[in-house]
């Protein structure tokens, strides 16, 4: 349990939030949103007593522990894989360490075996005996490999390292466990597997995330930092989403009548209940909306970016087709001999257990990258966009906005340029910044103005949601919903996959798996599974 008493957050004049008074209990998930700049993380930092709050404070139960997942990713460096997992258990760790120090000792005296006895004590109390063996069972669930468990953290790629430590949080069962994006860097398989154990997870969890499928699949409440508030509602991300757009639309037709208004609020509360009671989701086992206050519920304040494709012309009949494609890297092999033909009105999401696999395909049907064998042929009334997974190379200028986006545009007018910068939320002397500064997100807001001015009717890209926060990935979700085009993509976030393919095609070394279905049915079905263990253990 976690209490938050009179709370307050200010930088100089901007202030944050204030008068938060909240408790947070065990058994339930707390995912914390808001805009870019709200708050989020530094509210995290004030519940993990790693940033002193203006005002107010905040306690713990008596005698509880709480766990925090590390965003320093080389403090470890010089310890093993196994021993940087036994840190999350401090009081454990710290009575590891004193006991293999006396242990250590040549000359051992009696009080040294009266404090042995009692250290052992503690520790077969704290089932010291199998802290190996769980951390072992975390780490391979998160995709560590065993031989791997004992190599230092230094020697780790930069995923792995994130692995690792979000398996030292997860360990030892702890009483409150903090989360700030701990789905980034995580494969779709990984991702499911965190769903599923914090699903089963006894305790209090507080989890800031841009992952829309994670957060409705664990949260049984939202926090909502906006308004220099911090709002609890019972119910995930997609309720609070819904509700604050009905509450949107309510606000602009004026002329409503506030019963009618209550009305329909009911009825929504209603059908998303009768929902959840369907849903798969680990939230169909909460009672999400029991304390729900109609009069919570009103518009965000949030902007969502205006991201619109409109193609120049209608796709004709012949889309892409692609014979005998294989790919390597460094003798690696991604895929072999691919065929496959995309059709009209195909929304095709690329799926596969190395995602290096996507990104050569993409950069070789985009004529940036030689196949090592095969062949692809666009039909000629077809025009391409492409969001590549590196776009570094793109702002490696001093241009500003203005005169970075004009690069590729027909119309160099000002009001033209500004018009599509504006939709991406740039606005006033924002346009006029350098592309050199601009930050992992702003890029992408760039990258996707680029590719709206192209009116293509065929739009290529590679994990569009890195970077970009919840309102933008929304919108962005949104409008390829409603896209009247083809859309090839690969992305880790669930969610968007489902919501936008029709098709799957997943690329592993030894052939395909080509299904016109929903992810979510994909990813259960047992005729599929048993394709793709057989396909990548050739």
């Amino acid at each position: 349990m976690i209490a938050v008493n009179n709370l307050g957050q200010q930088f100089g004049k901007r202030v944050l939030f204030q008068d938060v008074n909240l408790k947070f209990t065990p058994g339930n998930c707390y995912g914390i949103i808001g805009a870019n700049g709200a708050g989020k993380s530094t509210l995290m930092r004030i519940l993990s007593d790693e940033l002193t709050p203006t005002h107010g404070n905040v306690t713990q139960g008596p005698g509880e522990r709480m766990s925090v997942l590390e965003q320093d990713h080389f403090k470890f460096d010089e310890f093993t894989v196994m021993d940087t997992v036994l840190q999350g258990h401090t009081v454990l760790w710290d009575i590891i360490k004193e006991k293999d120090a006396i242990y250590a000792k040549a000359d051992f005296t009696d009080e040294d075996g009266v404090r042995a006895a009692e250290l052992e004590e503690k520790f077969a109390e704290l089932e010291g005996w199998n802290a190996e063996s769980d951390a072992a069972a975390l780490l391979s669930g998160l995709g560590i490999k065993e031989d791997k468990h004992y190599m230092l953290m230094k020697d780790l790629s930069g995923n792995e390292k994130v692995r690792v430590l979000l398996a030292k949080a997860l360990f030892g069962n702890p009483d409150n466990l903090l989360l700030d994006e701990p789905t980034n860097d995580l494969d779709l398989d990984t991702v499911a597997w965190l769903e599923d154990y914090l699903s089963k997870f006894e305790n209090t969890v507080l989890v800031v995330s841009h992952d829309r499928h994670f957060l409705d699949s664990v949260c049984t409440h939202t926090l909502d930092i906006d308004y220099n508030k911090v709002t609890l509602f019972a119910g995930n991300y997609s309720f609070w989403y819904e509700s604050s757009q009905l509450a949107l639309r309510q606000q602009q037709q004026q002329n409503k009548k506030a019963e009618e208004k209550r009305k329909e609020l009911l009825e929504f509360i209603q059908r998303f209940s009768a929902n959840v009671a369907k849903s798969k989701q680990t939230t169909s086992r909460k009672k999400m909306l029991e304390k729900l206050n109609i009069e919570e519920i009103q518009p965000s304040s949030r902007r969502y970016p205006g991201i619109i494709f409109t193609p120049s012309r209608e796709p004709g009949n012949k889309i892409l087709e692609v014979h005998g494609l294989t790919a390597s890297v460094d003798g690696e092999l991604l895929f072999k001999d691919v065929n496959f033909q995309v059709e009209k009105d195909d929304k095709v999401v690329f799926l596969s257990r190395d995602p290096r696999a996507m990104t050569a395909l993409f950069e070789i049907i985009n004529g940036n990258r030689k196949a090592d064998a095969g062949t692809y042929d666009w039909g000629q009334t077809i025009t391409t966009a492409y969001l590549p997974l590196d776009n570094s190379e793109f702002f490696n200028t001093d241009l500003n906005l203005v005169d970075w986006l004009c690069q590729w545009s027909n119309d160099s007018s000002e009001i033209y340029l500004k018009g599509f910068l504006g939709k991406m939320l740039f606005s006033g002397e924002e346009v006029l910044k350098k592309a050199s500064v601009l930050s992992g997100g702003e890029k992408m807001r760039c990258m996707i103005a680029r590719m709206m001015m192209t009116d293509a009717n065929t739009l290529i890209l590679d994990s569009p949601t890195n970077h970009l926060d919840l309102e933008s990935i929304q919108a962005f979700n949104n409008t390829l919903q409603s896209f009247k085009g083809n859309v090839l993509f690969a992305s880790h976030d669930h969610e968007f996959i489902q919501t936008v393919a029709n098709r799957i095609i997943e690329l592993t070394p030894n052939g395909i798996i080509d299904k016109m279905m929903d992810y979510d049915d994909y990813i259960t079905d047992e005729r599929v599974a048993a394709s793709r263990e057989r396909l990548y253990a050739k």
